[in-house]
């Protein structure tokens, strides 16, 4: 089960519930590198039951999923010792599954070692499923990132397409950039003021206009170029220009 580190309570499609509850689960909260680290590390061990387990990492660091293998043996130890006594080899068969743009293709990838599944860093490249064999003892089947069909909780739904996991061509880029600042100005100022030196008291629309002038953002008359200075904000966050951001506190509740 992939997730976004930066936002795993908007990432837990109810949906998936059918799989998570009969079967073993391994959460990945990926793109760690960009997540508040002891907020990660708490998400984690609240991730982690006795029919579960949870890791952090950065997919697109190479070998970085080879911890995956021993958690799945772990997990699946039962059944496959039942199998070994009666001379089987058994194969791992693993379903991988998130929403769209958490980094399932590149997870794959990376434990391939090599590119078998398209991926960018976009939502909605993945088309349809297909399976793909790892090694002799695991193969995963890569399915398209799936949002579930009624998100009722808007704060979670900004958090999704902050992320990138709502096709930005469906959003308004400068009132969601307003947004993502007015949250991150709550949780995380510093970081803010650290990477546009603003005025922190002055309202989210003149904040914007601060941003655009110091980034040279700007429509003709001097005008800030809203727009654009929206997008620069919402890329800003999803490359980590901010620092570490983690959206979800792990005191709210799944």
């Amino acid at each position: 089960y992939v997730i976004d580190a930066r936002a795993p309570l908007a990432c837990i499609n109810p949906e998936f519930e059918k799989y998570t509850e009969k079967l073993p689960v391994i959460y990945i909260l990926n793109k760690v590198d960009l997540a508040d680290k002891k907020e990660t590390e708490r998400w984690k061990s609240r991730f982690t039951t006795l029919n579960s387990r949870a890791v952090s990492l950065d997919s697109t660091k190479t070998g970085s999923s080879k911890t995956l293998f021993a958690l799945a043996n772990d997990l699946c130890r039962n059944e496959l010792e039942r199998k070994r006594k009666k001379g089987i080899r058994a194969t791992l068969r693993c379903m991988v599954i998130g929403v769209p743009n958490c980094g399932k293709s590149t997870l794959i990838n990376n434990l391939c070692g090599r590119k078998k599944a398209y991926a960018e860093n976009r939502a909605g490249v993945t088309r349809g499923k297909q399976w793909i064999k790892i090694n002799d003892f695991l193969e995963v089947l890569d399915t398209p990132g799936t949002l579930y069909p009624k998100i009722e909780n808007q704060v979670y739904a900004g958090h999704l397409a902050f992320i990138g996991s709502i096709r930005d061509e469906i959003v308004d880029k400068y009132e969601l950039s307003l947004e993502l600042l007015k949250e991150l100005l709550e949780k995380y100022p510093a970081l803010i003021q650290n990477r546009y030196e603003i005025d922190s008291g002055a309202s989210l629309a003149d904040i914007m206009g601060q941003i655009a002038f110091k980034r040279g953002l700007l429509l003709k008359g001097g005008v800030p170029d809203e727009e654009r200075c929206g997008i620069a904000i919402i890329d800003d966050f999803r490359k980590g220009r901010l620092g570490n951001i983690t959206l979800e506190t792990c005191d709210e509740n799944l």
